[in-house]
């Protein structure tokens, strides 16, 4: 199977698109149905796409033709904007502007956990260890949710009640990075629970940008970071051994607001897609586009 890329869309539709050639394999169109598509998921296994759609999440077959979901997942009640798998895809977790994170068992598409943020949530990921979640909100709060204990066990406000917009965790565990609505990055290395270090160590912040920032996320090498913002780029950071982040590339292309991206799994390429209707292929090292995706009519996102 080639490489696949699926974009989502304010539009209402799913695209997939052959990375390579930028053909478009697959449109799910859901033409008369309400809600757009605010984030997409791809199961570790890449046998599931998961589509946060208003208040709900839709879990279609990435290998089918059907533009029919195997399944919903209904309990949220307003817009649900994180979607994340854990690492043997059994179980899906999701975050919602109604201020709850939860855990929902794939098997039955039933709640499995519910956990009160008390504030509209903007992005939840797995920690690789499975056992533990982090979470960002509109208060300005990142929190750490421990799975086993069921309980929020940490908690970190870097900039005061300024919105965290995005988190990222590294693959293999060792930082931690937010960006919140001003363009701020913040850093923390993260100890064993056992270490007399505090699990979240401040390492460093920095200004990213001048406007929002709209995703963190590092790739899969935890060499580099890359922010997309409201001011149309996207910023490729370089990291050293002690957390020290350089500007090394700014992406440059997007007419509007950059809204999300996804790394290849060699940290090779970058996707990016924006409100200007386009997904965008950059080849890392060059910090050149090497392919556009056409074909959505309003902003999109990638998968």
């Amino acid at each position: 199977m080639s490489v696949i890329l699926v974009t989502g869309s304010y539009d209402h539709e799913i695209r997939f698109w052959e990375a390579w050639s930028g053909i478009c394999s697959r449109t799910i169109s859901r033409s008369g149905e309400a809600g757009q598509v605010n984030r997409l998921a791809i199961s570790p296994d890449k046998r599931l796409l998961a589509a946060a759609i208003h208040k709900k999440v839709y879990i279609y077959e990435t290998a089918s033709s059907s533009s029919t979901p195997l399944t919903s997942l209904d309990a949220h009640t307003m817009n649900v904007t994180a979607v994340s798998f854990h690492s043997e895809g059994k179980w899906l977790v999701t975050g919602s502007e109604d201020g709850t994170i939860r855990i929902w068992d794939l098997r039955s598409a039933q709640v499995h956990r519910t956990y009160d943020n008390g504030a509209p949530v903007n992005d939840v990921c797995v920690h690789p260890n499975q056992g533990e979640l982090i979470s960002c909100d509109q208060a300005g709060c990142i929190k750490q949710w421990d799975l086993s204990e069921n309980l929020c066990s940490h908690e970190l406000t870097p900039a005061g009640d300024v919105p965290i917009r995005s988190v990222s965790l590294a693959s293999d565990g060792s930082c931690l990075v937010a960006g919140n609505n001003k363009g701020k990055c913040f850093v923390w290395k993260i100890n064993e629970e056992k270490s007399d270090l505090p699990r979240y160590q401040a390492v460093t912040k920095f200004s990213a940008h001048k406007k929002y920032i709209t995703r963190v996320l590092l790739s899969p090498d935890v060499k580099y970071l890359a922010t997309c913002s409201a001011d149309t780029t996207v910023k490729i950071w370089s990291i050293s051994e002690n957390y020290e982040f350089r500007q090394e590339k700014v992406l440059q292309g997007h007419q509007r607001w950059v809204w999300d991206c996804a790394f290849s799994a060699d940290s090779a390429y970058l996707v990016t897609a924006s409100s200007d209707h386009t997904a965008r292929l950059w080849e890392m090292a060059s910090g050149e586009t090497v392919r556009q995706y056409n074909g959505h009519h309003k902003g999109k996102l990638p998968a």
